[in-house]
């Protein structure tokens, strides 16, 4: 009996068990291998997970039998796909079969590139490329900043976290002497920058790098394209999407200064230098020693009188606002967006900026064989800013300078320069700007596998500044009534209106035919382009206003008022056409070719062409890669040679310009004013295109499933017929023409690597890139071109702006020799230089211009950067780093020299770590920096090793973490997805530059900002 009944039981617990087998295959039902699969009771928020095999297999042994299971499957690079409420029967009769979409495919695996597009596989240039949703993690108000980092070949360089600035992008490095800026194409239409596009608006960036992918725009794209995607409005249901985010923005480090007492011990220490450091002779000739010796006492009893100004707290905000809000509607083929920033200043008066842009994307529909695209952009900011920028002032005023008296009023600085008064009460600037872009275009489609598009696509830009003057007084601090004088630089009241506009058109005409034939692809495409831009702008002026109240021209003298205006325009014609062939998707050929004909050259000299080819091969397509490797997912070769053109020189350099000046002369026995002209710009009738001759190797991995994808590329580009001014005597009484007369050569390579995979319910990602370049300049007519203001050298064979100055032999010491020196005031203290060569080629005992030499390129090499991301349960990580692996960077006198302009402040790394008579031998020997003396200073900081120093960096540019709501918590509200996060950006840097200094920032210009910011995302 007992026997029985546990036969019975067994043979129920057998029952309820059940197994599921199943195949997982892609699109073209290869087996699909390492794919997560996971089998859920329906309602339970985990499950059982397992893998399919090499086979695509997966098997599930001990389902309870008769329940409800959901099945999920995801794999990187592929569709997540579910199947709910699937009910599971006893035994093992259950089984799926499962094709998976690649996400590539979401978007028909297509790629944007110059009028058309393509499939990614069949691509055979260098292009990188970059989702919309990655910029928007970075919550940038500007695209340029948020690509910082992010591709390999691009360089992003800050100068600036002012309100609205952006940053400067570059393209596998230098190409030119001029500009290097890349051509921004959005949605196949140029435009002036790359922040004129909302970030929120943008569906993918894809970067053409190479003369094969960048070639078809020939004109202005040896420097490299971006073509930004907007986004359009996608399926029937209404998606409404909201995204606010808030933020504060805090100064990076900034340097330290000295205090008032160190200061007056420091200039008493250079005139006691000046007069030949006699001791117990004129060690206090400037600031008496009873005074420094009681100055913390005089502060504390009268802090107007003895002042100690830390003026960077008194000019800067500890920290300011931030906001940005994102709302969009989509139905259908429409999506309107609308968007806003307010980004405040850290200047303590109001510096104030706003942006408003409004989107609209139309696809329309008429019939299988026309369809319409309208598009328009508006987009307007405001920008309220003091009329003079303490940035660099705030950075160097000394504190023994009162700035504000303790009762509010003002006080004069130095001799009336107090950067403070004239920031809060020295006038505004408002300035608004207001653009509208469009695109209407059609396509036709006359017959089977050919599109005929035609495109018009107007820009109008509008700006007005409105500069506003003050006269700001300043008071002695022992007079509370009487005027003591107005602060430097604001003696007269006046006004400044400018008004500039400008405009551009663009249309193009172009046809493609795409047809599949066995295992043949073809694609053809051929068309026009034509390019049309005026600019005018005026400006009036009134001087000496009686009154500020009332900031318009009416109410100022009429007898004190300029005016100036100007115009310009220039245009291009273009014909271009290409040809891509495949077989198979495996065996891949391009060939592109443009011709462009500029107004900026002579007609007889204004045509160019610019052809490019490419090929590739898809070595995982062949047999024997795909029967001994399955480890490799996909292996593609590529290859491309071409040529690219560039004529951004201005305007009519063919021509003599004709600049109009008022001389005075005599008319009759009075001097007057007079209308006059004179010729002001050397005409060269045969300047023609810069050309820039690129070739490239690459090369496109995925291994294991494309878990891990590997991309490199190998590159030279020569430039020949570079634009160059070339100087001409100064008697001929012109400017410096443009001549067709260098040579450039650059070499570099581009690395990514990316690993992507699922543990369980954690997926993760990291991302890495590295790059390098070198440019080398090739034959230039006039042999060397040598800036000393900012230490850099072109000349052929070294480096393109290469530092340029002696080779230092650190610092004399009491009782060494003086050898070959600068100057015969150069002693015990100053900086030693080698003698290096003389008229003759060899050491003349003297250090001049013969014995400098190129010191090392001033360009970054080795930027890399690089992306963590972990999605767990709803949250979400991300990590995002930045820097650059090797460049030399310059001490400039800003950090390395005390008391500049006879009374600016000392930084704090200098204190303590310059030769002085006040140390010991051994004091002196360990030191940094050279002694403290008006003579020396030529000697001392002139262009030289001595101030060169390793400027590579580390950034961790953003950390974020996120929360989505469940599902089935915000269901109810219907709402498809609620996300919070919260991010720090910009605040871990390691580096070697001095305390106080970013090594992205110049050493005078608006701080870098740091930021915390919280926000939520909607969608509907």
């Amino acid at each position: 009996m007992l026997l029985s009944l546990l036969l019975v039981i067994g043979l129920s617990a057998v029952a309820q068990k059940a197994v599921m087998k199943g195949t997982v295959l892609d699109d073209d039902d290869n087996p699909l291998e390492n794919v997560t699969v996971e089998a859920r009771l329906a309602g339970d928020t985990t499950g059982l997970v397992t893998r399919t095999d090499d086979k695509g297999l997966f098997v599930f042994n001990n389902l309870k039998a008769d329940r409800k299971y959901d099945f999920r499957f995801s794999s990187v690079g592929f569709e997540g796909y579910r199947i709910g409420s699937f009910l599971v029967v006893g035994g093992d009769n259950n089984s799926l079969l499962v094709r998976l979409k690649e996400q590539m495919k979401l978007l028909e695996d297509v790629v944007v590139m110059g009028y058309g597009t393509a499939r990614k596989k069949d691509l055979t240039g260098a292009i990188g490329t970059v989702q919309g949703e990655e910029l928007l993690e970075r919550q940038t108000t500007q695209i340029s900043s948020a690509l910082q980092g992010i591709l390999p070949g691009v360089t992003v360089t800050r100068s600036s976290s002012a309100p609205g600035a952006g940053a400067t992008v570059r393209v596998r490095g230098i190409t030119s002497m001029r500009n290097n800026g890349p051509l921004i194409i959005v949605d196949g239409v140029p435009v002036n920058s790359i922040n004129d596009i909302n970030p929120n608006d943008v569906e993918n960036i894809s970067v053409l790098k190479d003369a094969a992918s960048a070639s078809i725009y020939g004109a202005r794209a040896a420097a490299g394209v971006v073509l930004i995607t907007t986004k359009r409005g996608k399926g029937g249901k209404i998606s409404i999407e909201y995204n606010y985010n808030h933020a504060r923005d805090y100064a990076s480090d900034m340097p330290d200064y000295a205090d008032a007492v160190t200061y007056m011990k420091i200039v008493n220490e250079r005139e006691w230098n000046q007069s030949g450091a006699v001791a117990g002779a004129n060690e206090f000739s400037i600031y008496d020693e009873e005074l420094i010796n009681n100055y913390w006492a005089l502060n504390k009893q009268n802090p107007d009188q003895y002042p100690n100004t830390d003026w960077v707290g008194l000019i800067l905000k500890n920290n300011v606002p931030r906001q940005n809000h994102q709302l969009s509607f989509s139905k259908g083929g429409t999506r309107v967006s609308v968007a806003y920033d307010n980004v405040d200043g850290l200047f303590k008066n109001n510096l104030d900026w706003k942006r408003y842009m409004i989107r609209a994307n139309n696809s329309i529909n008429f019939a299988k064989w026309l369809e319409a695209t309208v598009d328009i952009q508006l987009r307007a900011t405001d920008a309220i800013n003091p009329v003079f920028s303490p940035s660099n002032q705030m950075r160097y005023a000394a504190p023994v300078y009162a700035g504000l008296y303790s009762d509010g009023r003002m006080a004069g600085g130095k001799d009336g320069t107090n950067p403070y008064g004239l920031m809060m009460e020295g006038g505004r600037v408002k300035t608004s700007n207001y653009l509208f872009n469009g695109k209407f275009a059609l396509n036709l489609k006359p017959i089977k596998d050919v599109t005929v598009t035609g495109v018009f696509a107007p820009i109008y830009n509008f700006e007005k500044a409105k500069s506003f003057s003050n006269r700001v007084p300043y008071y002695a601090q022992w007079d509370e009534t009487e005027v003591s004088g107005y602060l430097e630089g604001s003696n007269n009241q006046n006004l400044v209106e400018d008004r500039n506009d400008n405009h551009s058109y663009t249309t193009q005409v172009f046809a493609n035919y795409n047809k599949s034939f066995g295992g043949h692809n073809l694609n053809l495409m051929a068309g026009y382009e034509g390019y049309y831009y005026f600019y005018e702008s005026v400006m009036a002026s009134r001087n000496q206003f009686a009154l500020p109240y009332y900031p318009y021209l009416t109410a100022g003298p009429g007898d004190l008022k300029d005016n100036d205006g100007d115009a310009y325009e220039n245009a291009y014609k273009s014909a271009f056409g290409r040809i891509m062939y495949n077989w198979k998707s495996k065996y891949l050929f391009q060939l592109n070719v443009r011709r462009d004909g500029s107004s900026r050259f002579h007609q007889d000299h204004r045509w160019g062409t610019f052809p490019s080819m490419s090929a590739g091969w898809v070595v995982s397509e062949e047999s024997f890669v795909k029967n001994n490797l399955p480890f490799i997912s996909s292996l593609k070769l590529r290859g491309s040679w071409g040529q690219l053109g560039d004529e951004r020189i201005g305007n009519y350099t063919y021509q003599s310009y004709i600049e109009f000046n008022n001389p005075t002369l005599y008319v009759g026995s009075t001097p007057s004013a007079v209308q006059g002209a004179s010729a002001y710009q050397y005409a060269i009738k045969n300047n023609t295109w810069e050309t820039t001759t690129t070739t490239n190797i690459g090369i496109d991995l995925g291994l294991f499933n494309d878990r891990l994808h590997v991309t490199g590329d190998y590159y030279r580009k020569n430039t020949k017929d570079m634009l160059i001014q070339v100087n001409i005597p100064l008697f001929m009484g012109y400017t410096d023409p443009y001549q067709n007369v260098g040579e450039m050569q650059t070499k570099g390579w581009d690395l990514n690597l990316g690993w992507q995979d699922k543990i369980g319910e954690l997926s993760y990602g990291v991302n890495v890139n590295v790059f390098d370049y070198k440019s080398v300049m090739g034959y230039i007519r006039n042999t060397q071109q040598d800036n000393k203001s900012d230490w850099t050298l072109v000349r052929e064979g070294d480096e393109y702006l290469s530092y340029y100055g002696y080779l230092s032999d650190g610092i004399y010491q009491v009782g060494d020799e003086l050898g070959a020196t600068t100057s015969s005031v150069v002693g015990p203290g100053d900086v030693r230089y080698k003698d290096i060569s003389g008229p003759d080629g060899k050491p003349d005992g003297i250090i001049n211009d013969y014995d400098r030499v190129a010191l090392g390129g001033s360009l970054p090499r080795f930027n890399f950067g690089g992306r963590l991301n972990l999605e767990y349960k709803g949250f979400d990580f991300m990590l995002i780093f930045q820097g650059v692996g090797k460049t030399n960077s310059i001490m400039t006198t800003q950090m390395s020299q005390p008391v500049r302009g006879d009374w600016y402040n000392v930084p704090q790394i200098i204190v303590g770590n310059y030769w002085s008579h006040y140390n010991t031998e051994e004091q002196n020997r360990k030191v940094s920096y050279p002694r403290i003396m008006r003579d020396a200073n030529a000697n001392n900081y002139a262009a030289s090793d001595f101030w060169l120093f390793d400027g590579s960096y580390f950034r961790i540019k953003n950390i974020s973490l996120g929360y989505t709501l469940p599902q089935n918590t915000i269901s109810r509200l219907h709402l498809n997805n609620v996300r919070f996060y919260v991010s720090l950006q910009d605040f871990f840097t390691r580096s070697k530059f001095p305390k106080g200094w970013d090594p992205e920032v110049s050493s005078t210009g608006y701080p870098i900002t740091k930021s915390v910011l919280f926000g939520v995302n909607v969608k509907l």
